[in-house]
């Protein structure tokens, strides 16, 4: 049989797939029957379809869930003891600069009557600088080296040069009683109680007490208000009419009582043993606003602005002021 009969038979025996058409039939070669050799089946390419796909892969499950925890148990009313805390006795406290902080530094509050609070304030920690360092020191020895007589009469003679000048005050207030009181202490004082050393006015059967008064007074009982508080050195605690009646009260002294007193020889030792003789009657208030105070700048301004308010209502009050009877008494101004 020839080739081209046996290839028809075969045909004939296994018809080709639909999708096979004439021109891919054509295409097959068919080798000789003689050269007929073990070849690798041919491969049909189908025509036009649907392309499949790889298969998708599985992916592994998860991982199992953990079971939760169980519930926390709630404690039975009084079964819990009371919380104890850490005790923070001695601890350190905190260093701001290592703790990176700022310390912020706001200027002092103003206050009615202290517009000048922070220079004020200032000129206070100069002066109790030099207070500690220098007048309380002195102040002490003066104290040790001088018994408590003699201190009292010189504080007596000092008071006694004040006699003529408070009487003037007085006049100018309109008090003529008190200037007529204040005269005979000095006539008592100056004659019976040796130039002033000793207070033999205050005691009977004169019963003439001694009340300090001055100019600063008189502008207060005419109206004149104190004007901005002021703490200097070499003065102290003070306001501006208060430092203007001090300074007219100084220059008035020489003026009414005249010789010796007008000489730089007795003024100047005369001021400092007044100013010695007054840290000493007042050396216990300066010691309790330092060790007690928060603020004793503060604390000293108020207690001074009292002071003055409670002098002037004793020699002409005004409606609503009282003298305060607990308030201590200013050095050098009290009442005998």
């Amino acid at each position: 049989m020839s080739a081209p009969a046996a290839l028809l038979l075969v045909l004939n025996a296994s018809p080709l797939p639909a999708s096979i058409g004439a021109e891919d039939a054509a295409q097959i070669e068919v080798s000789p029957a003689g050269d007929a050799q073990p070849t690798q089946a041919p491969v049909l390419q189908a025509g036009p379809g649907p392309v499949l796909s790889p298969p998708t892969p599985v992916e592994p499950l998860p991982t199992p869930v953990e079971p939760l925890p169980p519930p926390l148990e709630i404690p039975e009313a009084g079964s819990v003891g009371p919380l104890t805390l850490p005790d923070f006795t001695g601890a350190e406290p905190l260093d701001p600069q290592s703790q990176g902080s700022e310390i912020v530094v706001t200027a002092r509050e103003e206050t009615p009557g202290d517009p000048l609070s922070d220079v004020n304030a200032k000129s206070y920690e100069v002066v109790q600088a030099v207070d500690v360092a220098l007048v309380a020191p002195l102040a002490g020895a003066y104290k040790e080296v001088l018994p408590e007589p003699v201190r009292d009469g010189v504080r007596n003679f000092l008071r006694n040069l004040e006699e003529p000048v408070i009487a003037v005050n007085y006049l100018l207030q309109l008090k003529p009683g008190r200037a007529v009181k204040s005269v005979a202490r000095f006539a008592v004082n100056s004659t019976m109680g040796i130039a002033g050393l000793v207070d033999v006015a205050k005691r009977k059967p004169f019963n003439l007490p001694y009340t300090a008064n001055g100019f600063a007074n008189t502008m207060a009982c005419y109206g004149i208000g104190p004007g901005p508080y002021l703490y200097l050195p070499l003065v102290g605690p003070t306001t501006v009419r208060d430092l203007i009646g001090v300074t007219l009260d100084r220059a008035a002294l020489p003026a009414v009582v005249g010789p010796p007193i007008s000489e730089p020889y007795y003024a100047l030792p005369a001021a400092s043993l007044d100013a010695l003789s007054d840290r000493v009657e007042i050396d216990d208030q300066i010691t309790r606003l330092r060790e007690n105070s928060g603020d004793p700048y503060a604390d000293w301004r108020d207690l001074y602005l009292k002071q003055r308010k409670s002098e002037i209502a004793a020699i002409c009050p005004k409606k609503g002021e009282t003298v305060d009877e607990t308030l201590p008494p200013r050095a050098g101004k009290g009442r005998d």
